[in-house]
C-alpha cells in the first residue's frame, strides 16, 4: 500500500520515540528519582500525541493524552512510581504501536477497544494517592517504617522482572526504509566522492593514452570502464542522500499567505504543484528567502482587493502558483498570479524619475528591457512606504541571491493578465558539467548552465563580422549584436587570438585596433554564454571537451578575485580554474547601462546597412513570383493536407496547435496586384500538400503565409536595386544572381487581414 509522506515521515519519527521509550520506561522503575529520564519520557509522549493531533488521529490522540496525563502526576511529585503504572504506560506504548501496525498496514487507525486501558489510566492516580495517604498514617501512629511490598505490589509474580521482555517486536518495514543521519556525515561521504570521481577522470585519461599498447588496451580499459560506472552510480546516490523536497520550504507558504492576505484585506487562494521535486539541501536553503520575498511580492504588488478585481471582471478570489519541475538537468521554479501585472510604462516612468536610466534609454529599451528594471536597487513602484513593500529594497537582492548559486530570474507579465517569475537553479553545486577550454595556454572550466553555443569563424569570416565600436567588440550573431569579451585580455594571459591590444589589466581599447594577424589557417572559437538576461561571447584560444568536475573552493587570498568561482583537478593532476560568468561580465563592463545603451543604439542604426549580411528565406508565389522574407521572421515551415484549410467567412484559417491561424495565400495578393484576400482569385493547386510558412510578429502572434515553393535560406549583403510601388514590397534586390522581391510583412498583413486582426494565433 502506498502511504502518504506525512504520514510516513510520522510512522518513521514515532518508532524511534516508541523504542525509547520502552527502555526509559524500565530504567524509571530501576531509578525512581531520575528527573532527566522523568522528563524525557514526557517530551517523548508529548510529541507522539502533538503530531498524531496534527494529522487528525484521535484515537491515538486520546491514548497518548491519557498517558500523558498519568506522567504528569509523576513528574509533580503527586503519586509514586510503581509497577502497575510502569505496566500501564506500557500497555500505553503497546497501544500507541499497535496503531502505528495498522496505521502502515491499512492507512487507518487501529480499530481495537482501549476503553479498558483508558479507565485504568484515569483510575491509576487516585488510587494510589490513597494508597500512600493510608500508609503514611500508619507510619505516623506506630512509628514503623513502610512495607514497601505492600506500596508496591507485584501484580504477576511469575512475570519476568523486565516487563519489556513479555513483548516481542519484529521490526517495522517502514523503520528498515529509512534512517536518520548527520548532515556533517553526508557532507564528509560526499567530498569523498568528489575525490574519487578525481581519480577515476585520472584513471581514464590514463586508460585512453595507454590504448595504443595493444598489450594493456582490453584489460585495462575494461577495468576503467566498471570503475566509471560504479563511481558514476556511487555518486549519484550519495548526491540523492542531500536531495531534499521543495515542500520543505514551500510547507510555510500557506500560513505566509493566510496571514498576508488578511493583513491586506485580500483573499487569495494558493496551489502549489511539484512539491516533490527535489534540489541540493544547500540550495534549498540559499533559496528560501528569496522565495519568500517573491510570494509577498506578489500578495501586495500583483493580486488586487476584491472589489477591484470584482470590477475588473475577475474572480474576487485571487490565484498565486508555486510551480516546480526539473528541465535540462535544472531545477524550475515558477511564482506566479493573475493580477494587474506589471505596467511597462509606469516603470519606466519611475525609473526616469528616479534617474535610473535617461530619456534616450528609454526610447530604445524594448519591454522585456523595461520589465527587468524591477531588479534594480532603489526602484520601487509601490505609492506608498509600508512594512511589506516600497522601499526598493528586495528585488535586486532576490537576483543577487540567485545568482550567487549560479540561477538565473526572469520575468514576464501581461497588464491586466498577471506576473510570473521563472527561477533556475542547478540541482547541486557541488558536482557539475562544464565545458573545459583553453586560453593563454591555461585550461578553464565553463559551467555549462552558463553556456548557450558555440562559434567558430575562420580568418576571413572573423576580419567581416567582428567589429568595434565605443571600445568594445561585437560579433553580429543572427541579427543580434552580441559584446565580445577577450578571454586573454581579461585575465591578462598571452594573447594567442590574433587581436592586438597593448592595454592592461582587462581592459579592452577604446580605439579599433590595427589589422588582425590571425593565421590564413587560424580560427576564432566564441563561447557564446548566458549572464542574467544578457548574453555575450568569451573568445578563448580552444575549445577542448566537456567533463564532469567536483567544484573545489578557493583559498582566502583568492576569494577576492571576481572572475573565479572555484576551481578543480583534471584527470591529469593540473589545477584548472573554474570561470564565473557573471563575475567577468561585471569585470569587463558588459553589463554595466552605458555599454547596453551603445549596443542597442548601434543595432538600430546598422539593421539596414549595405555592409551586413541579412538571413533570408527565399520561396516561390503568384506563379513563380521570387519573393522574400526575413528568416528571423519565420517561426516553422510547414506542410498542411489541403483538406484541412477551412473557411471563416472571407478568412481562410487553419488549425494550428490548438489555436485557429489565419492563412494570407501569396498568390493571389501579388498574383494580380491585389492587396487583399480573395479566395476565387487565388489558382488552383493540384498537390494534395500545401506548403505554409508561419510568420512571427509582434507580441508573440502568428499568421501562416500560403507559398508555391520554398527555395532555400539564404545570407548575404542585400543590394537593394529599387523600390516596388507595390505596398506589401519592401524593395528588390539580386540574391543567388535572380531579382528577388523583399515582402513587408507588418504592411501586408495590414491589408490582407484588415477585419481579422483578432483571429491572430497568440503561443
Amino acid at each position: 500500500m502506498e502511504i502518504d509522506e506525512d504520514l510516513k515521515e510520522f510512522l518513521v519519527e514515532g518508532y524511534e520515540h516508541l523504542n525509547q521509550l520502552e527502555g526509559d520506561l524500565v530504567a524509571l522503575e530501576r531509578s525512581t528519582s531520575d528527573a532527566e529520564v522523568m522528563n524525557r519520557i514526557y517530551r517523548h509522549l508529548h510529541t507522539i500525541k502533538g503530531n498524531s493531533g496534527f494529522l487528525g488521529l484521535e484515537k491515538l490522540q486520546e491514548i497518548t493524552h491519557g498517558g500523558e496525563n498519568l506522567l504528569s502526576r509523576l513528574r509533580e511529585a503527586m503519586i509514586p512510581v510503581t509497577p502497575d503504572i510502569t505496566n500501564a504506560l506500557l500497555e500505553v506504548i503497546d497501544a500507541i504501536r499497535d496503531h502505528f501496525e495498522s496505521l502502515e498496514t491499512t492507512g487507518e487507525e487501529s480499530s481495537r477497544d482501549r476503553t479498558a486501558l483508558l479507565n485504568q489510566l484515569n483510575a491509576l492516580p487516585a488510587e494510589n494517592v490513597e494508597r500512600v495517604k493510608d500508609h503514611e498514617s500508619e507510619s505516623v501512629g506506630g512509628h514503623s517504617h513502610p512495607d514497601l511490598s505492600i506500596l508496591y505490589p507485584d501484580p504477576n509474580p511469575n512475570a519476568s522482572a523486565n516487563p519489556q521482555t513479555s513483548h516481542s517486536h519484529s521490526p517495522s518495514p517502514i523503520t528498515n526504509s529509512a534512517i536518520r543521519v548527520d548532515v556533517n556525515l553526508l557532507d564528509k561521504l560526499m567530498n569523498l566522492v568528489g575525490e574519487l570521481v578525481l581519480c577515476r577522470n585520472q584513471i581514464l585519461e590514463f586508460a585512453n593514452q595507454q590504448a595504443v599498447n595493444a598489450e594493456h588496451d582490453d584489460a585495462f580499459k575494461s577495468a576503467s570502464g566498471r570503475l566509471n560506472l560504479v563511481t558514476s552510480e556511487l555518486q549519484e546516490g550519495v548526491m540523492k542522500t542531500r536531495m531534499q523536497p521543495i515542500r520543505t520550504i514551500w510547507s510555510k507558504f500557506p500560513r505566509v499567505v493566510r496571514d498576508l492576505a488578511v493583513s491586506l484585506n485580500k483573499q487569495v487562494q494558493l496551489e502549489m504543484e511539484g512539491e516533490k521535486t527535489e534540489l541540493d539541501k544547500t540550495l534549498i536553503e540559499a533559496i528560501a528567502h528569496p522565495l519568500t520575498h517573491l510570494v509577498r511580492n506578489c500578495l501586495d504588488h500583483g493580486i488586487e482587493p476584491p472589489e477591484v478585481r470584482t470590477a475588473a471582471g475577475k474572480s474576487a478570489v485571487g490565484h498565486l502558483l508555486l510551480h516546480a519541475y526539473h528541465e535540462s538537468g535544472q531545477v524550475n521554479i515558477e511564482v506566479s498570479d493573475d493580477g494587474k501585472g506589471i505596467d511597462p510604462e509606469k516603470l519606466k516612468q519611475k525609473a526616469l524619475q528616479q534617474g535610473i536610466i535617461t530619456p534616450a534609454q528609454a526610447l530604445q529599451m524594448t519591454e522585456q528591457q523595461i520589465l527587468h528594471l524591477i531588479f534594480l536597487p532603489s526602484l520601487s513602484t509601490a505609492e506608498t512606504v509600508t512594512n511589506i513593500s516600497g522601499r526598493g529594497v528586495g528585488m535586486d537582492v532576490v537576483r543577487s541571491n540567485i545568482e550567487k548559486i549560479s540561477g538565473t530570474i526572469d520575468v514576464e507579465s501581461q497588464l491586466g493578465k498577471g506576473t510570473r517569475f521563472k527561477l533556475k537553479i542547478p540541482l547541486t553545486l557541488a558536482i557539475i558539467p562544464t565545458l573545459i577550454i583553453t586560453s593563454g595556454g591555461d585550461r578553464y572550466a565553463i559551467p555549462q548552465v552558463n553556456l548557450l553555443e558555440l562559434v567558430r569563424l575562420d580568418r576571413d569570416q572573423a576580419e567581416q563580422r567582428i567589429e568595434w565600436f565605443h571600445g568594445m567588440p561585437v560579433y553580429r550573431l543572427r541579427g543580434n549584436l552580441l559584446p565580445l569579451v577577450y578571454l586573454n585580455q581579461v585575465l591578462q594571459l598571452d594573447n594567442n587570438t590574433g587581436v592586438q591590444d597593448s592595454r592592461r589589466r582587462g581592459e579592452i581599447s577604446n580605439s579599433k585596433p590595427k589589422k588582425s594577424s590571425l593565421e590564413p589557417d587560424q580560427t576564432i572559437n566564441i563561447v557564446v554564454v548566458q549572464a542574467t538576461e544578457k548574453p555575450f561571447g568569451l573568445v578563448v584560444d580552444a575549445i577542448n571537451d566537456t567533463q564532469e568536475i567536483v567544484v573545489k573552493p578557493l583559498g582566502k587570498p583568492l576569494k577576492s578575485l571576481a572572475c573565479f568561482a572555484g576551481a578543480t583537478i583534471m584527470g591529469d593532476g593540473k589545477v584548472v580554474l573554474i570561470l564565473d560568468v557573471q563575475g567577468l561580465a561585471q569585470k569587463t563592463l558588459i553589463t554595466s547601462p552605458e555599454k547596453e545603451k551603445a549596443l542597442v543604439n548601434e543595432d538600430s542604426q546598422s539593421v539596414n546597412s549595405a555592409t551586413i549580411p541579412q538571413q533570408l528565406l527565399v520561396f516561390y508565389a503568384a506563379n513563380q513570383r521570387r519573393l522574400a522574407i526575413p528568416l528571423s521572421k519565420v517561426s516553422r515551415l510547414e506542410e498542411f493536407p489541403r483538406d484541412r484549410i477551412e473557411s471563416l467567412g472571407d478568412q481562410e484559417v487553419i488549425q494550428y496547435r490548438q489555436h485557429i491561424m489565419p492563412l494570407i495565400h501569396l498568390s493571389a495578393v501579388f498574383g494580380n496586384g491585389l492587396t487583399g484576400i480573395q479566395p476565387c482569385d487565388r489558382p488552383e493547386i493540384s498537390e494534395d500538400k500545401q506548403s505554409v510558412i508561419v510568420v512571427s510578429l509582434e507580441g508573440e502572434k502568428q499568421v501562416g503565409f500560403v507559398v508555391d515553393q520554398v527555395v532555400d535560406i539564404v545570407e548575404q549583403v542585400i543590394d537593394i536595386q529599387g523600390v516596388s510601388p507595390q505596398k506589401e514590397i519592401l524593395c528588390s534586390a539580386v540574391i543567388q544572381g535572380k531579382v528577388t522581391e523583399i515582402i513587408d510583412i507588418n504592411s501586408l498583413v495590414d491589408q490582407s487581414l484588415c477585419l481579422t486582426q483578432p483571429m491572430l494565433v497568440e503561443v
